[in-house]
């Protein structure tokens, strides 16, 4: 097996690995608003919650995610720049984001449902991925000229 086959195996398996976690998600993770956003919210009232409980696994279901997506860019590019930008990219992204999911989760009203939602599928799917592998690859071929 060449070393090309072997990096593109290793990273479509850790993309395997991201998929599994959001088809397990309801078993993994406590998060009473997957459910809720799956209906027409708008018509309901959000169910009840455990602040603290749901900060806890929406960190750690971000901290799985962005372990398997900076395994991927090492995997992709074997960069040490890469993988320390991108840790530093998803350091930040992280506490922006989860200093605004608390703050519109503690004051929430039917206006921030949308908000919510929004601020809440950053934090809990693999979004950067997709964003920062194709810009290093885009990198690396500019370089390249």
């Amino acid at each position: 097996m060449s070393s090309k086959t072997l990096k593109i195996l290793l990273i479509g398996l850790l993309f395997f690995a991201l998929g599994l976690i959001r088809v397990f998600e309801n078993e993994l993770f406590y998060d009473p608003l997957i459910k809720f956003y799956k209906q027409i919210h708008f018509a309901k009232s959000i169910p009840n919650f455990e602040l603290s409980k749901i900060l806890l696994y929406t960190f750690l279901r971000y901290i799985i995610n962005t372990t398997l997506s900076i395994g991927i860019l090492y995997i992709a590019f074997r960069k040490k720049e890469v993988i320390r930008f991108s840790i530093a990219f998803y350091s930040i992204a992280f506490i922006v984001l989860i200093s605004l999911y608390t703050v519109v989760t503690i004051n929430l009203n039917k206006e921030l449902y949308q908000i919510l939602f929004y601020i809440r599928r950053f934090l809990i799917q693999p979004i950067f991925i997709l964003l920062l592998l194709p810009a290093f690859y885009y990198q690396r071929s500019i370089k390249n000229k």
